[in-house]
C-alpha cells in the first residue's frame, strides 16, 4: 500500500500491536469512568474488545460499534476525568481501524487512548502535571516497537486539541527520541 501516494505501509500486525498498546493505555482508567458511571460497562466493553482485536480477532461491525459506545459514555459522563477515561477506551477500540494514511491526523489514533487515559489521570489527581508526566513516561516505556516503527512513518503530530492535543504531542516526541 506505501507505493499509492500519501501512504504508509501498515501491516495487521502492527495494527493489533498498536490496539493492544491503546487498550493496555486505556484499561489504567477504567476505574476512574466507573466510580462515577458503575452501571455503565461501555467504556469496559470497547477495551475488551480492542483486546480480543489484538489477540487475533478480526475487526468487526461490533469492534467499531464498541468505540462508538464508548464514545457516547464519554459524551454522557459530561467533563472531566471520566469522560476523558471513556474517550481512552474508545480510541482503543478504534485504534483497530487506523488507517494507513501518511497524515499527522493519524499520529492522533495511535496516541489518542495513550493521551486522554494522561488526561483523566491528571484530572483525577487534581490537575497535577505530575500524573501526566508519569503516565506519558509510562505510555512512552510500555510502547511496543510496532508504535514507534509506524510514528516514524507518520508526520509529527499535528497542532491544536487543547490538553489532549498537548499530551499527544509531548508522546509522540518521547516515543521519536
Amino acid at each position: 500500500m506505501a507505493d499509492v501516494p500519501g501512504t504508509i505501509d501498515l501491516s495487521e500486525h502492527e495494527l493489533r500491536e498498536i490496539a493492544g498498546y491503546a487498550a493496555d493505555c486505556a484499561r489504567r482508567t477504567l476505574s476512574v469512568f466507573e466510580r462515577s458511571r458503575p452501571a455503565d460497562a461501555r467504556p469496559r466493553e470497547a477495551v475488551e474488545a480492542a483486546d480480543a482485536f489484538a489477540a487475533g480477532g478480526r475487526r468487526t461491525r461490533e469492534l467499531r460499534d464498541r468505540a462508538w459506545a464508548a464514545h457516547r459514555a464519554a459524551r454522557e459522563a459530561e467533563r472531566g476525568a471520566a469522560a476523558d477515561a471513556a474517550r481512552a477506551a474508545g480510541h482503543a477500540a478504534a485504534a483497530a481501524y487506523l488507517h494507513p494514511r501518511a497524515s499527522a491526523h493519524q499520529v492522533r489514533h495511535v496516541l489518542g487512548a495513550a493521551a486522554h487515559a494522561a488526561r483523566a489521570e491528571e484530572l483525577a489527581s487534581g490537575g497535577g502535571a505530575k500524573a501526566v508526566s508519569r503516565a506519558v513516561a509510562r505510555a512512552r516505556d510500555h510502547a511496543p516497537a510496532a508504535v514507534v516503527a509506524v510514528l516514524g512513518r507518520l508526520p509529527a503530530a499535528p497542532a491544536g486539541g487543547g490538553r489532549v492535543g498537548q499530551i499527544v504531542r509531548d508522546l509522540d516526541a518521547a516515543l521519536r527520541a
